[in-house]
């Protein structure tokens, strides 16, 4: 897919954090993991404090500062919900040698895998449906992505994107007569898709078909 297909469609997934309060939160979640993780030899319970041993590995040896680094980058993802990156780097304090780290890690990782378990919510709003067909498409996964954005255009007829979304993916899977059907409502919707769709790869299947050339073709043959 060209840039200029997957740009478009990536400006109208809208972003989780987009919402300009962002950098704040992050930077107040950052203090709190790294205070949580320099006071947690001082305030754990005597219960909860591992055994120290001989064999238990100094604080400033490089491995443990590597792990300690990498419990914090972990606890920042797991605070912003990015479950499956946090999983991944508590995985690595874990068979760290750096045996208190790898014991807190251990139960985050159990959390971490608790919630990757949970199905995710159910989508409700067109665009949802459409955010959810685009990511589809673009892994090709077709039958999937033309069954969310059916949805998307039921629940929200006459958007020109979601229009243009079900013409490539019905371009792709080389449903010809749906594909130019979609695409002739996505251009009449907004004209100027009739120049873009001549740049997208998703359209190549329909690139010899007559009905295809003429209607991407047409605002030029009229006026000439």
């Amino acid at each position: 897919m060209p840039a200029s297909s997957s740009k478009r469609r990536a400006r109208r997934t809208r972003s989780a954090n987009g919402n300009g309060n962002g950098s704040g939160r992050t930077r107040s979640r950052k203090s709190v993991a790294a205070k949580s993780i320099r006071g947690w030899a001082a305030t754990a319970p005597t219960s909860a404090m591992p055994v120290r041993s001989a064999a238990e590995m100094d604080r400033s040896d490089p491995q443990f500062k590597a792990a300690l680094k990498s419990f914090g980058a972990a606890t920042r993802f797991f605070h912003k919900q990015n479950y499956k990156k946090a999983q991944e780097l508590f995985e690595e304090v874990v068979g760290s040698p750096a045996r208190e780290l790898a014991e807190r890690a251990r139960v985050h990782l159990v959390l971490c895998e608790q919630k990757l378990e949970r199905p995710a919510p159910a989508p409700k709003t067109a665009g949802e449906y459409y955010d959810l067909g685009v990511a589809e498409l673009n892994a090709r996964h077709l039958d999937v992505a033309i069954e969310y954005l059916n949805k998307a255009d039921k629940s929200a007829p006459n958007h020109e994107h979601i229009k243009y979304a079900l013409a490539a993916a019905h371009a792709v899977q080389r449903n010809a007569d749906v594909a130019l059907e979609h695409l002739k409502a996505a251009i009449a919707l907004r004209p100027g898709n009739r120049f873009q769709v001549r740049f997208d790869d998703d359209f190549q299947p329909l690139a010899s078909d007559p009905r295809f050339k003429r209607l991407i073709h047409a605002e030029a043959d009229q006026n000439s």
